[in-house]
């Protein structure tokens, strides 16, 4: 018996420490100090300080380090960075504070989160996911992501087979969307669809065809049911309806967005913004019983909707992309799926009929005066390119980070909508990034045309570690 306990007290010890120490080696952070070297086209080099974050060759560079070689060229920036803050302002001069392309003072590895810190472009709110480190000289540098500096400063950025980070000052950015799929980049999504939502043109797609869960982003057909109900006049935007129990009963769930309380008022014009801006679920379950009665019938009425429209992959089971459990005594897990074109056609429509929505789609921020609840719009790409209208952000495990972007253009005096919709990304950050670089892919798609065949590909793939930076970035734009 002695024996027998001894066994089992050795057992549990074992369990607790393996769960005491594996979850620390397993999600602690961690960053690796490195360098390379950089050459502009102006001739300034250098070194650059890197960090690698998580993962090799997940390469972040120094900001100061990079300002430094950029300021007497035509996209030099300065640079003001705290613990918590950071402000670039593009064409200013930067000002040294000494710790500019030099190694690293120390060879340990620093303590650094990645976070979305509070940014500033030319004075202006940007989204971007940066890593603030605290030299042991003092002072503070921020350390970007390659892709997110060459977007932000619309320059060519490319690794050299010398291992020479190259910057093309008189290039702008491009990406090619081709070769990222060829590189293996779009592995960490499930679809991708860009094109021309006006005329219906497609600039390019993968993985579009084959449904999948769409999370929040299933609140573009709510909307869009929201909006016919309005144009038939069951509805007015200035009406006020009344919180239900269940509502409430969302409100205050994990997955609750805005404190809703049963019997309070609150107009359909505030339901939308709530429902588009932070992606309220309640707010979806309002309009849902507004409209329809019930969300059963309101459910009913989505998918009838996208049968009309030929969502031919589109199943809905909730008015707003949560996941949905049957009532089965074994519990089936459901998730609001479409495809990647059924989304493109699903927001072109929206656009088409009601391009109204977009008033509230571009919205950074709004007061919802019934409970005097501020909230702010989740979409990144709204702070980042003055085309962005919208449209929808939507997360879920099962459906990973997904977005819906719209952006007006102009061209001959007729303006454009053009739409990417990117399903299943790993997370925020790179639902933020991947959308990034395919919208400014359909700015230029629209405006210079689409890659063929037989250019606008890159050319000599190179093998450096750092590949995927190296698709991202072309080295040269299309002849």
């Amino acid at each position: 018996m002695k024996t027998v306990l001894q066994k089992i007290s050795s057992l549990m010890l074992t369990v607790f420490l393996i769960c005491f120490l594996l979850p620390v080696r397993v999600w602690a952070s961690f960053e690796i100090p490195g360098t390379c070297q950089v050459q502009t086209d102006s001739g300034a080099a250098g070194t650059v300080k890197t960090l690698d974050y998580s993962y090799v060759n997940n390469t972040y560079l120094s900001l100061r380090d990079m300002a430094m070689l950029l300021k007497d060229t035509e996209k030099s920036f300065s640079l003001e960075v705290t613990q918590s803050f950071v402000s670039l302002t593009t064409g200013a001069i930067y000002s040294p504070v000494g710790i500019e392309n030099t190694p690293w003072e120390s060879d340990e590895n620093p303590d650094i989160p990645l976070r979305r810190n509070d940014f500033q472009v030319d004075g202006q709110k940007a989204v971007y996911h940066t890593l603030i480190a605290r030299l042991p000289s003092g002072g503070y540098d921020c350390f970007m992501m390659t892709t997110d500096l060459a977007m932000l400063l619309d320059v060519s950025i490319v690794f050299s087979e010398e291992d020479i980070l190259k910057v093309n000052t008189g290039e702008p950015f491009y990406a090619s969307p081709a070769d990222l799929e060829q590189a293996g980049y779009f592995y960490g999504v499930n679809g991708v669809l860009v094109g021309d939502a006006t005329t219906g043109e497609i600039f390019f797609r993968y993985q579009s065809d084959e449904p999948f869960p769409i999370a929040s982003t299933s609140k573009l057909m709510t909307c869009l049911l929201t909006m016919d109900a309005i144009s038939a006049g069951q509805i007015t935007p200035s009406q006020s309806v009344t919180i239900s129990e269940a509502v409430e009963g969302l409100a205050v769930s994990g997955d609750g967005v805005i404190p809703l309380k049963a019997g309070e008022q609150i107009t359909v014009q505030e339901l939308l913004i709530g429902l588009l801006l932070p992606s309220s679920n309640e707010c979806a379950l309002c309009l849902a019983e507004t409209i329809a009665g019930s969300e059963d019938n309101f459910v009913q009425r989505m998918n009838e909707k996208a049968q009309e429209l030929g969502l031919s992959q589109a199943v809905f089971y909730n008015s707003h992309g949560l996941p949905s459990f049957t009532e089965d005594s074994i519990s089936s897990k459901r998730q609001n799926r479409m495809s990647a074109e059924d989304m493109f056609r699903l927001s072109s429509y929206l656009l088409k009929v009601y391009p109204q929505i977009t008033e509230i789609t571009s919205m950074k921020e709004a007061t919802l005066e019934s409970s005097d609840f501020k909230v702010q719009n989740g979409n990144p790409l709204l702070y980042n390119m003055s085309q962005v209208t919208g449209l929808k952000t939507g997360t879920t495990n099962k459906a990973g980070a997904c977005l819906v972007t719209s952006l007006t253009v102009e061209d001959e005096g007729q303006e454009h909508d053009l739409v990417v919709v990117v399903l299943g990304s790993e997370d925020s950050m790179e639902r933020g990034r991947v959308s990034g670089l395919l919208a400014r892919y359909a700015l230029t798609a629209f405006y210079d045309g689409m890659e063929d065949d037989a250019g606008g590909h890159l050319k000599n793939l190179p093998v450096h570690a750092e590949a995927v930076v190296d698709c991202i970035i072309k080295d040269a734009i299309k002849q």
